[in-house]
């Protein structure tokens, strides 16, 4: 079926909650997507860095498929011989003692809300329903209604309250905010080292060293958001390891499958985990063998095809060729490892659209950033040619 009617079906039953670039993908491998035409394009999205360890990659694809022929769900009801080794081999490979599995992003935080909110009554001691808990502006956890709620986007929230209320607000990367923002009721600071939807904003060097130092001294969990910016997208395991701090607690989604099967999870201390107990939260797929079969094939691609390693040494190199375009329209080039955000004094996504043309995917943000992750197996030859196809486009614009 071609592209215009598969749009036009999509149209005419799916709900217009996206909107999307105008390509319709059939298959990928790698780096690379095929439409239903036949024509090749790049991602550069990386489903938001679901798929670091590249589209269908082998190796995951045989994980999936072996366990799928197995068993795929067993509800928490019953143990299944994958969740303990997931369990285990993830514990190690972050250096945290305790990780509750689920499904979505969303879910991972929800996660961390409800530990931190028990955290702080049954632990630190504050009276019940009183604890706070502090957020940043811009940021983007999620999508349901208590974490829209604390977002500071009005298109996120419009028509969805009433909210749930015990959130404080503070500006990104303000360590003196957070400082006056703590009170006895403060459970927990929940920040993204890097913010990703807000348009790859990296805080000034330090802010997170100090946030740790902070919520120390006021006895307030350090929850660190890496669903977009973990596992090995900003060329280390975790973006907080740039700044050599140990938060309380992590939530890792998204690349945590490679982009096979929704698996996310909240990592944290013996003391927080402690708070649950059994009937106080779960899933029925959190933990399903079919996922924890499918993330432990994805961890040991990321590290045994040294992809946080691949991002650390090409992301700089890409991100100083960036800042070489000369463009009258660019106001800045940011980012990490194999993330960056190029700020644009204009709208971006008539430059998503025609890179799409030059057969490269990208996605605007906040309307003026232009999102740059490709998948991190990612070559130099490859980001070579995305060079070639980024300055065509902005010189074909600008003029």
């Amino acid at each position: 079926m071609k592209t215009q009617k598969l749009i036009a079906i999509e149209d005419q039953y799916g709900a217009h909650n996206y909107h999307p670039l105008d390509l319709v993908i059939a298959r990928a491998e790698g780096v690379w997507v095929e439409d239903v035409e036949g024509n090749r394009y790049m991602d550069f999205l990386a489903a938001y860095s679901a798929v670091n360890q590249g589209h269908c990659h082998p190796r995951i694809l045989k994980a999936l498929k072996k366990q799928a022929a197995k068993v795929t769900l067993t509800s928490r009801a019953f143990r299944n011989d994958q969740l303990p080794l997931f369990c285990q081999e993830l514990c190690e490979l972050t250096g945290f003692p305790k990780v509750l599995p689920m499904n979505s992003g969303a879910e991972a935080v929800e996660t961390a809300l409800k530990a931190a909110r028990k955290w702080g009554e049954k632990v630190k001691g504050i009276a019940r329903d009183q604890a706070e808990i502090i957020v940043c502006a811009d940021n983007f956890h999620g999508r349901t209604t208590t974490i829209v709620g604390f977002s500071t986007e009005e298109q996120y929230k419009d028509g969805f309250g009433p909210f749930t209320p015990g959130f404080k607000v503070i500006p990104y990367g303000d360590a003196a905010a957070l400082e006056a923002a703590m009170t006895p009721n403060t459970a927990a600071f929940i920040v993204e080292p890097i913010q990703g939807e807000a348009g790859i904003k990296v805080p000034a060097e330090g802010f997170l060293k100090q946030a740790a130092g902070i919520c120390k001294r006021h006895r307030a969990l350090f929850i660190c958001d890496e669903i977009q910016s973990g596992l090995g997208r900003t060329g280390k395991l975790f973006a907080y390891q740039w700044e050599g701090v140990q938060p309380d607690g992590v939530i890792v989604g998204k690349a945590l499958s490679g982009g096979f099967y929704p698996v996310s999870a909240f990592l944290s201390s013996e003391e927080v985990m402690a708070v649950f107990h059994p009937g106080d939260h779960g899933s029925t797929f959190g933990g399903n063998p079919l996922g924890m079969a499918v993330a432990r094939e994805a961890l040991r691609v990321l590290v045994e095809e040294k992809l946080t390693e691949n991002s650390a040494k090409l992301g700089p190199w890409f991100i100083e060729e960036l800042q070489k375009i000369k463009s009258p329209s660019i106001v800045q080039v940011r980012g990490r490892g194999l993330w960056v955000g190029i700020v644009l004094d204009r709208k971006a996504r008539p430059y998503c659209e025609e890179l799409m043309k030059e057969g490269m995917l990208c996605k605007e943000t906040h309307e003026t950033v232009i999102r740059l992750a490709p998948p991190l197996v990612i070559t130099k030859k490859e980001l070579r040619m995305a060079l070639r196809r980024i300055e065509k486009v902005f010189k074909r614009l600008d003029g």
